[in-house]
């Protein structure tokens, strides 16, 4: 058989068990051990243990369980309520202020959680139903809740570019330090296209009260003590991400390092804010975190003993070499993989895009001299852009949950403008790649 037919084989065989239900992890561990089993020796079935913990033996990847631990304290609080009503009594002066004051509270709350189910969670609970009660349409609401909450996974930190750095071998800190341009360029673009169409529903909404004689729409007004008196329920938290962005930033601890203070940071500011210190309260935050933790981490796993299947029957190698021979530019093999990524995000979940795409394209850009920081942006990008689109995008359901009224039909609507804006922030990274290649290129640490 040839290498190629095996490659076919072995991609056919991923499909087929990743859909049939099995859990990610699981899935493909099978596949790696079937493919063990009938082309590689015997003896290579009596090491699969010793691989997997040689791959798993790392430091880095405390940062992983850590930083789900920081997301998981923070996201069990009522933190998300508290960052998007302050939020909202600073800017409702503002046109579209209510839409923007929920943007701008997705983009903090996931510098602070790096998680994109949590994100929405968080703040679509308070933010959907006050949007709704004055008068933007379902599909502005939870659209933007939906499209806002995928910044949890390209605002450091994030578990994706943890991953993509883990599978690439490239600096942790640089990719976090790469994803800080894209998130605020990508929180710009949201903010004035919500900006824009609240306004415009706005002016719709009055000219029909006018019309029909009705009376208009109450007066939004906060005190100067009402703005006030929210801030220390925010400012500790808006400490914490300072505090772990120059400690990044500034080279004055690891990933790992800087993971292990925003953790700690977080217990003690919902234990001292929320009083979150109660058993009860712990063991919900904890938990939680030894879930998700142990998920990604059979995951990764897995997908170490996948990816080393894929090489030892050198079908990596020769995926790498049929692409490169086809002759394609820089761009045009960048517009390919985009197409890829998107309907692979369409299926699949950004962890195992990620684990299984990326140790094939790997060897092509290096060959084409693709910045392999600058792509990994790219690639978190068109991950974001899967989770709001079906069937399997996650925030697309994590809203119909948190507004069951809502059709899901409404829902999809609502985010196509904000994957239009995904789309044009990829577009502006090809053209202008130092809003993601600058700030890693003043980094400090590894």
């Amino acid at each position: 058989m040839s290498v190629g037919q095996m490659g076919l084989m072995y991609g056919l065989a991923t499909f087929v068990f990743l859909f049939s239900g099995m859990p990610i992890a699981f899935a493909l561990g099978s596949v790696a051990v079937i493919f063990m089993y009938f082309f590689m020796p015997a003896a290579q079935l009596s090491i699969i243990a010793e691989t997997i913990f040689s791959e798993l033996n790392s430091f880095t990847l405390l940062t992983i369980p850590l930083f789900i631990l920081m997301g998981a304290a923070i996201g069990k609080s009522r933190a998300g309520a508290d960052l998007y009503n302050s939020l909202n009594r600073w800017l409702y002066k503002v046109p579209g202020g209510l839409g923007l004051a929920n943007t701008l509270a997705c983009s903090v709350f996931s510098a602070m959680c790096g998680s994109s189910p949590a994100t929405c969670a968080a703040i679509g609970s308070a933010g959907i139903p006050e949007m709704r009660k004055r008068g933007y349409s379902e599909r502005l609401a939870t659209g933007l809740i939906a499209a806002g909450g995928t910044l949890g996974i390209l605002i450091p930190p994030s578990l994706t570019l943890i991953l993509y750095g883990l599978a690439t071998e490239q600096s942790i800190g640089k990719l976090f330090m790469a994803g800080v341009g894209p998130g605020l360029l990508l929180t710009t673009l949201f903010a004035i296209w919500v900006m824009y169409k609240s306004w415009a529903e706005k002016s719709e909404r009055l000219l029909n009260l006018k019309a029909t004689g009705m009376a208009a729409e109450p007066v939004e007004f906060y005190s100067w003590k009402e703005k006030l008196e929210i801030l220390p329920r925010l400012l500790p938290f808006l400490g914490l991400i300072l505090v772990v962005m120059v400690a990044l930033y500034d080279g004055w601890a690891t990933p790992s390092e800087v993971a292990g203070i925003g953790a700690f940071g977080a217990m003690l500011m919902v234990m001292a804010i929320y009083g979150c210190w109660r058993w009860s309260d712990m063991k919900v935050i904890l938990s939680g975190t030894a879930r998700e933790s142990s998920m990604i981490m059979m995951i990764i796993a897995m997908s170490f003993l996948y990816t080393y299947v894929m090489s030892y029957l050198h079908i990596t190698q020769s995926a790498a070499a049929w692409i490169v021979s086809l002759g394609m530019s820089k761009w045009e093999f960048l517009l390919w993989v985009n197409v890829m990524l998107l309907v692979l995000g369409f299926f699949l979940p950004p962890v195992a895009i990620i684990l299984m795409v990326t140790p094939v394209l790997l060897p092509a850009l290096v060959a084409l001299d693709i910045d392999l920081i600058w792509f990994g942006v790219i690639m978190t990008i068109n991950m974001e852009m899967g989770l709001v689109t079906p069937p399997v995008g996650l925030n697309l359901f994590v809203i119909s949950g948190i507004a069951p009224d809502v059709k899901l039909k409404q829902i999809m609507w609502g985010t196509l403008p904000f994957l239009g804006l995904m789309a044009l922030g990829i577009v502006l990274l090809c053209i202008f790649p130092e809003i993601a290649t600058w700030l890693p290129s003043q980094y400090a640490g590894s």
